[in-house]
């Protein structure tokens, strides 16, 4: 299960069934909103119905924690939560994005210690995100149209991690000498996603051929950041493989049995080109 608001156009539904049927699991997956003012009251439905597991995607990715029995480490950390298992009626909070989003990365272009990462955004997924690089040993920088909010995220990470990580604006002047000088560029906000598709953080003539561009948003898979970094040489990855491995971890965690990964993959880029 979903639980969220917005749900509509989620493909977790989609990934999720289609692992079900490879393995012939008798389970299903629903998106499901759910207002923040029953929240409490939907989590304690589910903890009584004995659902096994759901997902938690915005607004409720930290409004959630007060509502469970636990955290893993990975929820610890990161202060927010994407995917909950029930276990005999006690809750227990995962956070499997950040790791998704490094195994996506990873899959393409080997380890990324050592790498010079331009991070844009400061909500939710990036925070998850940035956890992760920091932790795989990447230099970080944090571009975010509200300073306060990219300050609050590297305080955690400098307070949890020990590791300090560079804020910028996102501004012009800034990015330009930032994204020159980095290895991977990374888009953690929903700019660019359908049916904003001609929206872009970053100005073309700021993408250079050493680039590695990543944008999470897979609506659609290829967005006007994508698009433009491959004209301008660099190599370019989607939001799909973020969305996946995120998936596959939850998976495992409320099954306790590998994702069958390549089949998920494999739904959810037959819906998209169904959906166009």
């Amino acid at each position: 299960m979903l639980v969220g608001d917005p749900v509509e156009g989620s493909l977790s539904p989609v990934i999720f069934n289609a692992a079900f049927r490879s393995l012939n699991m008798n389970a299903v997956y629903v998106a499901t909103r759910v207002p923040s003012g029953i929240l409490p009251s939907f989590i304690a439905g589910i903890r009584q119905a004995g659902i096994r597991g759901f997902n938690v995607t915005i607004p409720h990715k930290v409004a959630v924690i007060d509502l469970l029995d636990s955290l893993d480490r990975s929820a610890q950390e990161v202060e927010a939560v994407n995917t909950v298992v029930n276990r005999r009626g006690r809750l227990v909070g995962y956070n499997t994005d950040g790791q998704g989003a490094l195994m996506a990365l990873e899959e393409e272009i080997g380890s990324v210690r050592g790498k010079k990462v331009v991070l844009l955004g400061a909500g939710g997924a990036a925070r998850a995100i940035a956890f992760s690089l920091v932790k795989a040993g990447c230099e970080l920088t944090i571009a975010n149209r509200t300073l306060s909010k990219a300050e609050a995220l590297a305080g955690i990470i400098e307070r949890k991690l020990g590791k300090r990580v560079r804020l910028i604006p996102l501004r012009r002047s800034e990015l330009r000498k930032e994204i020159s000088e980095a290895d991977i560029l990374i888009n953690t906000t929903s700019v660019g996603m359908l049916p904003n598709v001609e929206e872009t953080l970053v100005s073309a003539d700021l993408l250079h051929p050493d680039l590695v561009v990543n944008d999470i948003v897979y609506k659609p898979l290829k967005t006007k950041l994508l698009r433009e970094a491959e004209k301008a040489g660099a190599k370019t990855i989607s939001g799909l493989g973020m969305l996946i491995n995120q998936a596959a971890l939850a998976f495992k965690i409320w099954t306790g049995r590998p994702a069958p990964v390549e089949d998920m993959r494999r739904a959810a880029e037959e819906y998209l080109r169904e959906v166009g």
